[in-house]
């Protein structure tokens, strides 16, 4: 008997020492859920405020406000974005003072590669994902800018009717050049010496040289095309220059401005050397010249000023804002990435010469690759 006791105490011991140990694993395992129901509590509380924050249509923190030194740095940027600018237009057009320079010579298509490596790299690193930001920031209307891709539409559109312009320009100059042209007559013009002679005879009624439809591959069917190439693609430049002059312009602080200088210094010098080689190939009369350069050279300082004026007025997350330089930046990427494209790389790099040449067709190449990576290094900054 006394040993059935003492058998029957370690087992009421142990169930009350298991029944303790149950006990505190239920506590442990109620205290962990009731933490695990307290994170997600919270959790579920502070989404809407991170949804807010991330919604907020106020202007970014980017640095200290200091209006008075952002002004030093803005005019030191309208100055060293001019001077780049010129230089960059004006270099591939020195051609008779620099032979190498020279639409003739190898080393044109080597520069021209890296300017269309410059526009084609502007046109999908810098102005595209600009767009992008612009029409789907948070404080734009759900409907419709949430629900349909504005920015790729506006770029194809854009893509579209540059092309329509370009082939239509390109006929109507074509048949206005070549089939308006008097009875006996002997043409040998500048755009036409050397290449193409028109000797009509009136009682033959008949012609000898070239005929009333210009080949394309004719000299004065690539002048008409060349000049066309030149104007449109000064247009997609122009529109995207001015956007962020007025964004530079319309900015207060030093930290922001500082490094935009030194990148859109050299951001504008590399465009102009790719609209100053269609300048020169176009070989437009000297007035038309120094226009199409000066137009390019000060539509960045231009906007830069425009900014500075309606800085007190200007936000760049207004609904308004954000919307227009969204527009316009995709029709601007969809310009430059077309004309960088098919005007540009396409007739350079098919063309019999450098098809013809390995060297030169390694060396267009390898600019090519240094135009694109060269600007779309400047990204980081600007």
């Amino acid at each position: 008997r006394e040993n059935k006791r003492n058998k029957s105490k370690p087992s009421s011991s142990s169930s009350r020492v298991s029944t303790t140990l149950a006990a505190m694993k239920g506590l442990k395992l109620y205290s962990s859920s009731h933490q695990v129901l307290a994170l997600a509590f919270i959790t579920l509380a502070l989404l809407p405020t991170i949804a807010l924050s991330k919604c907020t249509c106020e202007p970014e923190d980017d640095g200290e406000i200091n209006k008075e030194e952002a002004r030093k740095y803005q005019i030191a940027a309208i100055v060293s974005i001019l001077i780049a600018g010129g230089i960059g237009v004006c270099l591939p057009m020195m051609g008779k003072i620099i032979p190498s320079l020279s639409p003739e010579k190898d080393m044109f298509f080597i520069i021209k590669a890296f300017a269309a490596g410059v526009i084609l790299s502007t046109g999908f690193i810098h102005v595209l994902p600009d767009a992008f930001e612009h029409l789907t920031f948070p404080c734009l209307k759900e409907n419709p800018w949430g629900k349909f891709p504005f920015t790729g539409f506006i770029a194809m559109v854009a893509t579209i009717l540059t092309l329509m312009i370009d082939a239509m320009a390109t006929s109507y100059y074509t048949k206005s050049h070549f089939n308006n042209k008097p009875g006996p007559v002997e043409v040998a013009d500048e755009e036409h010496a050397g290449h193409v002679h028109v000797h009509t005879h009136g009682t033959h009624g008949h012609s000898h040289g070239a005929n009333t439809t210009a080949d394309d591959s004719s000299p004065a069917a690539q002048l008409i095309r060349h000049k066309i190439i030149s104007q449109v693609l000064e247009l997609g430049i122009v529109v995207h220059s001015v956007i962020i002059g007025v964004s530079l312009g319309a900015s207060q602080s030093p930290d922001t401005i500082r490094p935009l200088v030194a990148a859109l210094t050299f951001h504008q010098f590399f465009e102009g050397m790719g609209l100053g080689g269609c300048i020169s190939q176009a070989k437009f009369k000297p007035r038309q010249v120094v226009t199409m350069a000066l137009f390019f050279s000060l539509t960045t300082p231009v906007g830069i000023a425009i900014g500075m004026a309606i800085s007190t007025r200007y936000s760049e997350t207004s609904p308004t804002a954000l919307i227009v330089e969204g527009v316009f930046n995709s029709a601007s990427a969809g310009i430059l990435i077309y004309m960088a494209l098919v005007d540009l790389l396409a007739a350079d790099f098919m063309n019999p010469r450098l098809q013809t040449n390995t060297k030169l067709q390694l060396g267009a190449n390898l600019s090519l690759l240094l135009g694109a990576g060269c600007m779309a290094l400047l990204a980081k900054w600007a």
